[in-house]
């Protein structure tokens, strides 16, 4: 169980803040409404090798240790080739709420285990949701948004993706276990603008309701640990191998 101090924002403009439990995290991948358009995010990893189980069914569940979860403004990694995924979330606790993520992703790691890069880097948190229930008739009309170092990285309606009653239920049906209550999950991701894997120091992202005129949003700095050890003293990345 993890305790993250989390803000709940109504309509009606009351925030009520929470010493939320926090018992499993699962992060979804390929979960969009029309399977195709996952398509576009699966070649764009794959020019930097990395290449997904196409045939384990969509969408993707990788479950998540608790530790990945970080509301903080900076994210430690040991690779210079991690990015962010600006991502949906949804928390479960005495009703649904909505909010978002950075799934922040070691992608040297991930060529050789996406779960393995998932467990990596941590998960960052914008600490607000919406109750979903205030939201669901115009749900569609959200727009996900990220930047990397000032640059537009990413922009996409949530109409592209399931639904968040519609992720519960896949979510219920194929692993076992899920709490009936506290728990979060990530709900996979959408092709940059590019069309390529973004790199950079400081990231920032949105969820934008404007039929309601709101938005969550959230913003980090990464930092590269391993460069603070001198050359000559740095571990390398991949183990060596025998002659």
């Amino acid at each position: 169980m993890k305790h993250i101090p989390l803000k709940i924002a109504s309509l009606d403009g009351t925030v009520e803040e929470r010493d939320c439990k926090i018992s499993r995290m699962y992060n979804l991948g390929s979960a969009t409404r029309d399977p195709d358009a996952a398509v576009a995010h699966q070649d764009e990893v794959a020019k930097s090798g990395i290449f997904i189980a196409k045939d384990v069914p969509a969408p993707r569940i990788y479950p998540i240790g608790l530790h990945a979860i970080q509301t903080d403004n900076q994210v430690f990694v040991q690779s210079d080739r991690t990015s962010g995924e600006v991502e949906i979330v949804i928390y479960v606790a005495d009703e649904v709420y909505v909010g978002v993520g950075s799934d922040h992703t070691d992608r040297a790691l991930e060529t050789f285990s996406i779960l393995g890069s998932k467990q990596a880097c941590s998960n960052h948190l914008a600490p607000i949701f919406w109750p979903f229930k205030e939201i669901s008739d115009s749900w569609d009309d959200c727009i996900l948004r990220s930047w990397v170092d000032g640059r537009l990285y990413q922009e996409v309606s949530v109409s592209k993706f399931l639904s968040p009653p519609d992720i519960l239920s896949i979510l219920n049906n194929r692993v076992s276990n899920v709490p009936t209550r506290d728990y979060i999950v990530y709900c996979g991701t959408y092709v940059s603008v590019d069309k390529a894997l973004g790199f950079g120091n400081e990231w920032r992202y949105h969820l934008d309701a404007p039929q309601n005129n709101r938005k969550i949003e959230a913003s980090y700095k990464v930092v590269d640990i391993l460069q603070e050890v001198k050359p000559d003293y740095r571990v390398p990345f991949a183990n060596p191998q025998p002659a």
